[in-house]
């Protein structure tokens, strides 16, 4: 049997699902109209398109009103994810909900903080958190400021995710091409991050920042790579440049020489 693909799982079984969890802390909820809706709208639709009619279809059937709606959100996303796996398989479901904040929560800056805060540590609000960047930045900056030095690694890696300049579907954060500068704060508080989660993501920021700002990211590979290091940072390092190690570019092959012997 052929494994099921992603955009499968977002279907008329997740409306059903999504319906009962919303109809236990709001029983006005119209669960038959939401699953029908959702069910008739997918099936020609790819997955990020699949999602979006997910969040449409809540912010309708929430009566279109965005605060109450996320307050009833909020109360059927469950225990917190304690394991760095999980994200896009046992908490996909989660997708809709953080679309729903990418999509409608942008005049509602801080309770919107306050859910992708949460919806990350159990899926992942690396899409959702992108817009409030654009049109709030200073407001949000603060916040992955703040989130860089968070007790969960989920948050912390969002904080770095969030903000990457070339993260994988989405659009390119152009603020952060344009001024790398603003992205060194963040990565100098996760540098010797002991998650390994967080430890990919930035890494893969610092990847990101080599492609349009090359001599700005060696400059802070050379920084990080001085002296005595972690094995932390030394493995986010070698990941970092890993493109350039393959390639046989003569720095990068020295900085890996340099770390190892730290």
């Amino acid at each position: 049997m052929a494994e099921k693909k992603l955009k499968d799982w977002f279907d008329k079984t997740l409306a059903e699902d999504l319906a009962k969890r919303i109809a236990i802390v709001e029983p006005k909820f119209d669960s038959a109209r939401f699953v029908g809706n959702v069910s008739e709208r997918i099936l020609p639709l790819e997955l990020k398109d699949r999602i979006e009619v997910f969040a449409d279809e809540l912010f309708i059937g929430l009566d279109r009103n965005y605060p109450s709606a996320l307050i009833v959100l909020n109360k059927i996303l469950g225990p917190e994810n304690p394991n760095e796996i999980g994200m896009f398989t046992e908490y996909y479901w989660i997708s809709p909900i953080a679309k729903f904040v990418e999509k409608y929560g942008l005049d509602h800056f801080e309770i919107s903080m306050k859910a992708i805060e949460e919806i990350t540590k159990r899926n992942t609000s690396e899409f959702a958190i992108r817009p409030f960047l654009v049109n709030h930045f200073a407001l949000s900056y603060e916040k992955m400021i703040s989130w860089s030095k968070h007790p969960n690694f989920h948050v912390r890696r969002l904080s770095s995710e969030g903000i990457r300049p070339r993260l994988p579907w989405a659009k390119k954060m152009d603020i952060s091409i344009k001024d790398p500068n603003i992205l060194l704060p963040i990565l100098e508080n996760l540098k010797d991050d002991k998650s390994k989660y967080v430890q990919n993501s930035v890494a893969n920021s610092l990847n990101d920042i080599l492609k349009d700002n090359f001599d700005f990211g060696k400059s802070i590979l050379m920084k990080w790579s001085e002296g005595e290091i972690s094995k932390e940072r030394s493995w986010i390092i070698n990941h970092a440049i890993r493109n350039y190690r393959k390639a046989g570019e003569s720095w990068a092959l020295e900085m890996v020489t340099r770390i190892n012997k730290g």
